[in-house]
């Protein structure tokens, strides 16, 4: 199943778009599942009905879901404490009921990225997932959260630990020390697998993300940012959608100004991406009808890998080049820290902790340049670690 995120600035009409998006795959006959994120029902407003937690059918082939985080919460914790009831039986514990709980923060966005899974995984016979995400400073802190707690789990919880299990509470008694329980080494590697699958979702090569702003000079940051933080994550733009694009009117009105803006602001667009411009409606749109007058294509062909590819030019100037695209970045925003066999990057607002490819394990980090749009990384072989060649 292909899977569409759509994102943008806030207010930037990305809700109406994913909607627009689904219909106007639905009616070219995609069975279409759309995917809301929003607690308040914005998605129903576009499309003229009520959504809720029980996927809808509101047109032919189009189904919504607008799943309920705060139920997943409580199902999750009050399932939590099942599973560690001898732990908190142990140490006195009161439970909780689920009628008293209240979402804490971050429970929203693990309860998204289990929505997400679960759309993509669903038996239900759909070929395209349309997500209509939060905007996209948050959207790209959600996409980066699988891999992230990943890390942090094992780290935190070695799976090559695990394999003792049976040793565990022998080395306990022996020790004198306490040793991390049964039940939780089972809820790590659970939530371990539950990650991953989210995290195939998002970098499955049928996976684009789909920008929606408007043109202008507000538009254009705002774009240039969240396509720095898509590139850092290895995600592929497939399209952006320019949202209220004004017409065409005569240099004396008003509009001559912002119309001015627009069309530079189209223009370099135009030059870095594939661009579909959607028309002012003069309102905002409401209903099947109204959607579909925006014309917003629903598929798209399939976007080619994000690759950060590793050069060999050992013969020529000694060194291993590790191209990273970052199309927007900058010099004085760029970082990078190496530790142990990781690369700790840093553009801009965003940051991310990538393995090593192997050969670059054994390689000394020699310099960095930024071209464009591209870092180059230069790794020198360790004549200690690397094979010598007769």
């Amino acid at each position: 199943m292909r899977t569409l995120l759509l994102t943008g600035p806030g207010g930037a009409g990305r809700t109406t778009l994913a909607a627009a998006t689904a219909l106007h795959a639905a009616r070219e006959g995609t069975r279409t599942l759309l995917l809301g994120t929003d607690r308040t029902d914005t998605l129903g407003a576009a499309l003229g009905t009520s959504t809720g937690p029980a996927p809808t059918t509101v047109a032919p082939n189009l189904t919504v879901w607008r799943p309920d985080p705060d139920d997943r919460f409580r199902a999750d914790l009050t399932a939590f404490q099942d599973r560690a009831s001898s732990v908190l039986d142990l140490v006195g514990a009161t439970r909780l009921d689920p009628e008293e709980l209240t979402p804490l923060p971050g429970a929203e966005e693990l309860a998204l990225l289990r929505a997400l899974r679960d759309a993509a995984l669903s038996d239900e016979s759909h070929d395209l997932l349309v997500v209509d995400l939060p905007p996209a400073p948050r959207a790209l802190a959600l996409l980066a959260l699988p891999e992230e707690l990943r890390r942090y789990l094992r780290r935190l919880l070695p799976p090559e630990r695990q394999a003792a299990r049976a040793l565990r509470p022998v080395l306990g008694r022996l020790a004198g020390v306490p040793v991390p329980a049964e039940w939780l080494y089972e809820s790590a590697a659970r939530w371990d697998v539950e990650l991953a699958a989210a995290e195939a979702v998002v970098a499955d090569r049928r996976t684009a993300v789909r920008l929606v702003a408007e043109p202008g000079p507000a538009g254009a940051d705002a774009v240039r940012t969240a396509r720095l933080g898509l590139a850092l994550r290895g995600l592929r733009t497939d399209l952006l959608i320019a949202n209220r694009v004004l017409p065409e009117a005569g240099p004396d009105t008003w509009l001559a100004g912002p119309l001015a803006q627009q069309r530079k602001t189209l223009t370099e667009w135009r030059e870095a991406y594939e661009v579909r411009a959607v028309a002012h409606l003069g309102r905002d749109p409401r209903g099947t009808d109204d959607l579909a007058a925006l014309a917003v294509p629903g598929t798209a062909a399939e976007a080619a890998p994000a690759e950060w590819p590793v050069t060999d030019h050992v013969a020529d100037d000694g060194v291993l080049v590790w191209h990273l695209p970052l199309p927007g970045a900058e010099r004085g925003d760029l970082d990078l820290v190496r530790r142990g066999d990781e690369l700790v990057v840093t553009a801009g607002p965003f940051r991310r902790i990538v393995p090593l490819p192997s050969a670059l394990r054994r390689c000394t980090v020699d310099g960095a340049a930024l071209r464009d749009g591209e870092l180059r990384i230069r790794f020198a072989p360790d004549p200690q670690l690397w094979p010598r060649t007769r």
